[in-house]
Parts: C-alpha cells; structure tokens; sequence
C-alpha cells in the first residue's frame, strides 16, 4: 500500500532558510502535480503566512491537532496560495508544547494523528521552530526522513555536528528509521570564499547527501512571504523560484534511483 513520504525539515539554527524551503519546496512538488501537505509547527506561523493564510484567523491549527487530538482531516486547510494543503499554526502552538508535557507517549502524537491520512498525499513537509522541543521531537518521530537547510557560514558546521548528534539519539529512543534526506545549502554566495570553503567541508563530510542544487541569496524569495506567496507565484522566473524547481527535481530522481535500485 502505499503511503506518503513525511519529511521534516530542520535546524536549530534560525534564520537559515527552513521555512522558505518548506513553503518553496511544497509548492514546487504540489506543480508537479504531487499531493502535498505541510505541517506548520513553529508558533511564529510564517509557514501558514507564506501560504497566503492569516495567522490570526485560522480556527483550527496543529494545537488541535496535537492536544485536543481533532483527526487532521479536520484541521487540514485545502486552499492555499501553493497549491498545497496546510496545517496551520499561530502562537497558540505555544501552548501545545507546554500541554504536551502532561500525556503519555507524548514524542508521537503527531505520528499517530497522520497515520489516518499519509495514504492521501505523496509528500507530507513539516515546518519544525528552530530549537529542540517537544514540537520538533514529535516532528522527528512522525518524519521518515529529515532536511537540513544550512548557510554556508563558520559556526554552520558546528551546528550541523549538534543536530546530526540529536538525530542519532532521536533513532535510538523514538524513531530507528529516521534518516538525514539531504543537507540544503541556502543563502549561498559563490563570490563568498569562506562559503565556498564551508561548502567544500559539507560534500567532503557527507558525500552524496549534500543536494546539488543550491539555493542562491535572492531577494524575490525574502520578498515573496510578505505578498503570502510562495516564490514561484510571486515571480516565477526568479533564481529562487528556479532553484526550488530544481530541487524538488533532484529529490524525485533520486527517489526513481533509489526504488530502480531496491527492484
């Protein structure tokens, strides 16, 4: 049977790209006609913003979902300016950490809400807030598999090390299948010689896992969140819009790769 591909992505870093990346990424997996959700899971909601939804006016966000245990078909927003589906948050998910402390098998309520619903879409993307909380640990359990967005900057690798070393101990407590996707270069300069150099850092520690497509400095993709689009319907010939494009391809290919070589 099959079931859709949950995918978080991550950093503890802020600032380095991974709500642009989600809202980009989706958007551009939902125009090549695949069923996507995203799963807005930071208490700032610039997932949900970007998706051309107002924050302050959803009924329903992940709180629901994760504390009040509302089936997701219920929470799930279907219109959005990505052409994607989306859970939403706002700062009530603030909240949702907090009253998560006091329930049982509290690191996997987000995977049993999606378990009802991950047959109906190919990706699922979860937006994770940028530190290691109950949010992002329930993100990691229901994901199979995590994105990295990175800048190529001096204490990047640093951070890298830190969320490499949470995974490893988030695979032996709560989820043994969880994988690193792909580490995503974003905001990159090629003029910048010390990203360069960081870049070279990054294929030589992890080969293969490093996306060949890099997401460039663009100022369409910092302007696009505040039109409440994504970037590839806020100016689609941008080199922002073309390099999640580009992206999004990559995965799908390696994905063809990866299931012609399991055959």
């Amino acid at each position: 049977m099959f079931v859709g591909k949950i995918i978080a992505i991550a950093n503890q870093k802020g600032g380095v790209g991974k709500t642009t990346t989600c809202v980009n990424l989706a958007a551009s997996m939902a125009a090549t006609r695949r069923k996507v959700l995203v799963i807005d899971l930071d208490p700032q909601g610039n997932a949900t913003m970007a998706s051309g939804i107002d924050k302050y006016d959803v009924e329903r966000t992940a709180y629901e979902l994760l504390v009040d245990e509302i089936p997701a078909k219920d929470v799930i927003i279907t219109e959005t300016a990505g052409g994607y589906h989306l859970v939403a948050a706002n700062q009530d998910v603030t909240a949702a950490e907090i009253r998560l402390l006091e329930f049982f098998a509290r690191e996997i309520r987000l995977r049993n809400a999606l378990a009802a619903i991950r047959d109906q879409y190919d990706y699922i993307f979860i937006d994770c807030p940028p530190s290691l909380n109950l949010l992002t640990v329930n993100a990691m359990s229901a994901a199979d598999s995590v994105i990295v967005p990175m800048q190529c900057e001096y204490f990047a690798l640093e951070g890298l090390t830190a969320l490499v070393d949470t995974i490893s101990k988030l695979v032996a407590v709560v989820n043994p299948d969880l994988k690193i996707e792909g580490i995503l270069r974003t905001m990159f300069d090629h003029r910048n010689r010390l990203s360069n150099d960081v870049s070279d850092q990054l294929k030589q520690h992890f080969g293969d896992k490093v996306y060949r497509t890099v997401i460039p400095r663009n100022v369409r993709l910092a302007e696009a969140p505040s039109f409440g689009t994504p970037a590839m319907y806020y100016d689609k010939s941008s080199v922002g819009a073309k390099a999640y494009l580009a992206l999004a391809g990559e995965i799908l290919r390696r994905e063809e790769q990866a299931a012609h070589a399991s055959v």
